[in-house]
């Protein structure tokens, strides 16, 4: 049972991996450089439904979340833990 689920998890995070890699591919930059970063977007934040970057931008969360719980999961099995 525990090789059945510590694949199960790998195959979960390498298709984790493949949806963040390509939801941060269909991303477009604004801005370029730490002034980008800093800057924020004040005005989307009053708009009522989320465009499709702001969407983009959520799942990139979601998937990254899933990828790093995911990967320490991945990493108890082969340590033997779980």
């Amino acid at each position: 049972m525990t090789t059945f689920l510590f694949w199960f998890c790998a195959v979960l995070q390498f298709l984790v991996a493949l949806g963040l890699i390509v939801i941060v591919a269909l991303q477009t930059t604004k801005s370029e450089g730490l002034a980008g970063t800093l800057g924020g977007k004040a005005s989307v934040s009053f708009q009522g439904r989320p465009g499709m970057e702001e969407q983009l931008q959520q799942w990139t969360t979601y998937l990254a979340v899933a990828f790093l719980v995911l990967s320490f999961v991945v990493s108890l099995f082969h340590l033997r833990i779980l």
